[in-house]
C-alpha cells in the first residue's frame, strides 16, 4: 500500500507502508555525480512535476565487496537480497521512516551516517530498516554518501578545479543530505530545527567531522558518535592534504590516468582497481583507515583531536560510546574494561567540559552478542539501537530485546529533547571530571 503523495523540493513522491509505518526509499538529495558530475560537490537534484514512487531502496555506492562471501560481516549484515541494489556511482540516495500516526507537533529527527570504513556500505542495511524510532515518536533518516576513491580522491587537477571540495566529495554529500532533509522534512511531518546525527565506525568519524566543520553549525541540534570518535581520535584524525595527495597521484599512476578528462572518462572498474592498489600500499603502513575526510582548510580547518582541544567542535549535547571488543581494542584491554577507544570516549566528554560545552553522555557497550564468541563486537551494538535483532541470525534471548528496547528509549528521548533521559528510565548522567558516570548497556 502507498503512502499519501509529499510535496518536496524537487518534486511530489509517495512511499509505501511497511511495518506500521510510511517508509520512503531512495529519495534523491542531489544530482547523480556521473560522467561530468565525478569528483565534484553534489548538485541540487532537478525538480520532476512527475510523482517519485519511493517504494525501492537507492543503489550502493561504488565499491568493493566489502566483506568476503560467508565472512563475519557478510553474515552478519549484507547477506539478505534487499542490501544487494546495484554497485553504481548514481548512488546518491537517502531513505526515510515516518510515522503513520495523526501527529500534532512536528517530529524530531534522527539522521544517521552509516559506517564500512569509508570503503563500503550503505544506508538500507539490513540492521538498519527500522520502524522502531517511528513507534517512538522519530522520524530516521539513512543515507548513501560516496566512498572510497568516489568520495575522498585528493589530486592536483582536482585542487585547481576546486580547492574548497578536494578530497571532501562523501563528507559533501552528508552535507548536502542534511541540507535536503532540513528543507523537505516538514512536508514529511518533522521538525527541521531538531535534527540529531548519529553514525557508527566511519558514520561516527562523519559525525565528528561535522562537529568540526563549520559547514554544517547551526544544521542540528545533538550529535550521537557510535565507536568513531574521542580525544584523541583514534581511529582517524582526517588526512592531511599532502598525505591525501600523494595517495591521489599513486593511484592515478596505477590506473594510467593522465589527465582530468581521462580521470572523469575512466571506467568505474578502473578506479575501483586504483583504489585496492592504494589498500595494498597503505596496508604496508599500518593505516588502519585507507580514505577518509581530508584537513583541505574549507570543510575541516585541523585534526579532529585539535578541534577537540582547542574548543571548535560546534556546541551541542553529545551520546559518545564504544564496545568492549571494539576495533582497535586489544584482548587485554578488552578484559580490563580500559582499552584506549572507551577511555578517548571519556576524555571526550571532560575536554568539552573544560571547554564550557553542552554535556556529553558516555556509554560502554558490552553485551557479549548469542550464537558465537564474538563478544560485544565493533558494529554489534546497531542491532539494538535500531530494534531489529529479529531479523539477526542470532538466537536472542529476552534480555536482549529488553536491552534494545532501553538503548532505543535513550537515543529517541537524546533526538527529541537533548537528554537521553525520560520517566521509566534508569537516570543517565553526564560525563563529567568530577562524576566520571559512565553508561554500561
Amino acid at each position: 500500500m502507498q503512502t499519501q503523495i509529499v510535496k518536496t523540493t524537487n518534486g511530489p513522491v509517495c512511499g509505501v507502508i511497511e511495518d506500521g509505518c510510511n517508509v520512503f526509499k531512495g529519495l534523491p538529495y542531489a544530482k547523480p555525480p556521473i560522467g561530468e558530475l565525478r569528483f565534484r560537490a553534489p548538485g541540487r537534484p532537478d525538480y520532476s512535476g512527475e510523482l517519485f514512487i519511493a517504494d525501492t531502496f537507492g543503489n550502493r555506492s561504488a565499491q568493493l565487496p566489502w566483506s568476503s562471501p560467508g565472512g563475519f560481516y557478510e553474515r552478519e549484515f549484507y547477506c539478505d537480497a534487499v542490501y544487494k541494489t546495484p554497485i553504481s556511482e548514481d548512488s546518491l540516495y537517502l531513505n526515510l521512516w515516518v510515522p503513520s500516526q495523526p501527529h500534532e507537533e512536528p517530529l524530531p529527527v534522527l539522521f544517521f551516517i552509516h559506517g564500512g570504513g569509508f570503503l563500503g556500505g550503505t544506508g538500507h542495511e539490513l540492521e538498519f530498516r527500522s520502524s522502531a524510532y517511528a513507534r517512538r515518536g522519530v522520524i530516521l533518516v539513512t543515507i548513501n554518501y560516496r566512498v572510497g576513491i568516489f568520495g575522498f580522491l585528493a589530486h592536483r587537477w582536482l585542487m585547481q578545479e576546486d580547492p574548497a571540495a578536494c578530497g571532501n566529495y562523501g563528507v559533501l554529500d552528508q552535507l548536502a543530505a542534511l541540507e535536503w532533509v532540513r528543507e523537505n522534512i516538514a512536508a514529511f511531518g518533522g521538525d527541521p530545527a531538531r535534527i540529531t546525527i548519529c553514525g557508527q565506525s566511519a558514520g561516527g568519524v562523519s559525525v565528528m567531522t561535522l562537529l568540526g566543520s563549520r559547514l554544517a553549525d547551526g544544521k542540528y541540534t545533538g550529535a550521537i558518535i557510535q565507536s568513531g570518535g574521542g580525544y584523541p581520535q583514534l581511529l582517524t584524525d582526517g588526512k592531511t592534504l599532502d598525505e591525501a595527495l600523494a595517495m591521489g597521484k599513486f593511484a592515478m599512476d596505477a590506473a594510467g590516468v593522465t589527465t582530468l578528462r581521462t580521470l572523469r572518462h575512466a571506467g568505474m572498474d578502473t578506479l575501483l582497481s586504483a583504489q585496492e592498489a592504494v589498500m595494498r600500499e597503505c596496508e604496508k603502513s599500518g593505516n588502519p583507515l585507507f580514505y577518509g575526510p581530508v584537513i583541505n582548510g574549507a570543510v575541516i580547518a585541523a585534526a579532529l583531536t585539535e578541534l577537540c582541544r582547542t574548543d571548535r567542535l560546534y556546541d551541542v549535547p553529545v551520546i559518545i560510546g564504544s564496545t568492549k571488543n571494539d576495533v582497535t581494542v586489544t584482548e587485554k584491554e578488552a578484559a580490563n574494561e580500559n582499552s584506549r577507544l572507551h577511555q578517548s570516549c571519556v576524555e571526550f566528554s571532560h575536554i568539552r567540559q573544560e571547554n564550557n560545552q553542552s554535556p556529553s553522555y558516555v556509554y560502554y557497550f558490552k553485551r557479549q552478542l548469542p550464537g558465537d564468541n564474538s563478544g560485544a563486537f565493533h558494529s554489534g551494538e546497531l542491532w539494538y539501537t535500531f530494534g531489529t535483532l529479529r531479523h539477526c541470525w542470532r538466537p536472542m534471548e529476552p534480555e536482549d530485546h529488553t536491552l534494545s528496547g532501553q538503548m532505543l528509549d535513550y537515543w529517541s528521548n537524546f533526538t527529541k529533547t537533548g537528554t537521553p533521559n525520560n520517566e521509566g528510565l534508569e537516570p543517565w548522567q553526564p560525563c563529567l571530571k568530577n562524576a566520571p558516570l559512565i553508561k554500561i548497556f
